[in-house]
């Protein structure tokens, strides 16, 4: 005889596989964080975790009401399945089947509200789609594993997704230590890729030549305590430069002397499509950076 099905055990296993998917997706990018180029302005990693804390409360009950509106009626028309075959269905197959395909039947009748709704706001489309999609799968996937019946699913499901998460968040910052994720670095650049014009957020340009030449043109010099978005000294002049290739990509410097502007040496970061350079903003250490980027010939041209 099968066991009674409760809903309400249904309703708390989707609930918590919605939030350990919304915290395997943290791990996720975070992993990801690592092989990008460094933010203009460092993280706060205490007040994001912080953050990350206090909102916990509000994707339960996100989950909740999600799994309320879109898992429980999937398992509730899986079970209906089951019992319209006169309960014969091997290896769970159809109720299976029932369960994945419920959520997107539902997100799909109600995709065109959301998507008039996005438009209303001005949401870009495609984001919005991409989101809708995501979240109708997680949906699916807590559909299915709330879907066995059996004493014990809840406990093996925080167990064998607190696994996942920690294994991913593991295995990933080994990936990242062993080199098997691509963890950043700035791009390895030279004289060749120097030349040329570089240009801030404001269109403060400094213009390198290939004879050693470099002309500044509203560039900003920072103090000790200045940070990005304040105002700032700007350096307009000429003088030379030179590449220093270092002993590896993190050591690489542009040294740029013009009498009328005093620069540290200019760190690399960006990536190999897009280099930078730049200057750190206020205290040793700060993390604080202002950035110049290789422009296009057309934003050369536009400049």
């Amino acid at each position: 005889m099968r066991q009674k099905r409760s809903y309400g055990r249904v309703l708390v296993v989707s609930t918590l596989v919605g939030c350990l998917e919304v915290v395997l997706t943290i791990v996720v990018v975070l992993l990801y964080v690592q092989t990008q180029p460094p933010p203009d302005e460092p993280p706060d990693w205490v007040t994001i975790g912080g953050s990350l804390v206090a909102t916990m409360p509000l994707v339960g009950s996100i989950a909740f009401l999600l799994s309320l509106v879109f898992v429980v009626p999937a398992v509730a028309l899986a079970d209906l399945i089951v019992r319209g075959l006169g309960g014969h269905d091997p290896g769970g197959r159809a109720a299976c089947w029932a369960a994945v395909a419920a959520p997107p039947a539902v997100a799909a009748l109600l995709a065109a509200p959301v998507l008039v709704y996005a438009t209303h706001n001005d949401t870009e489309t495609g984001s919005t789609l991409v989101f809708w999609a995501s979240a109708t799968a997680s949906l699916s996937l807590g559909a299915v594993i709330a879907l066995p019946r059996g004493e014990g699913l809840l406990r093996r499901v925080a167990l064998w997704g607190t696994a996942a998460v920690v294994g991913t968040a593991v295995f990933g910052a080994l990936g990242l230590a062993v080199g098997l994720l691509p963890a950043y670095e700035p791009p390895r650049i030279g004289p060749q890729t120097m030349t040329g014009t570089w240009i801030d957020e404001t269109r403060g340009t400094l213009v390198f030549t290939a004879d050693g030449r470099v002309q500044a043109s509203g560039v900003g010099v920072h103090r000790h305590g200045d940070r990005p978005g304040e105002p700032f000294r700007r350096c307009s002049g000429s003088g030379t430069w030179f590449y220093e290739p270092g002993h590896d990509v993190w050591s690489q410097r542009v040294r740029v002397e013009i009498p009328v502007c005093h620069w540290q040496s200019w760190h690399v970061d960006g990536t190999e499509e897009e280099p930078r350079i730049s200057q750190e903003v206020g205290d040793p250490g700060s993390g604080l950076l202002y950035k110049l980027r290789k422009a296009s010939d057309r934003t050369s041209r536009g400049t």
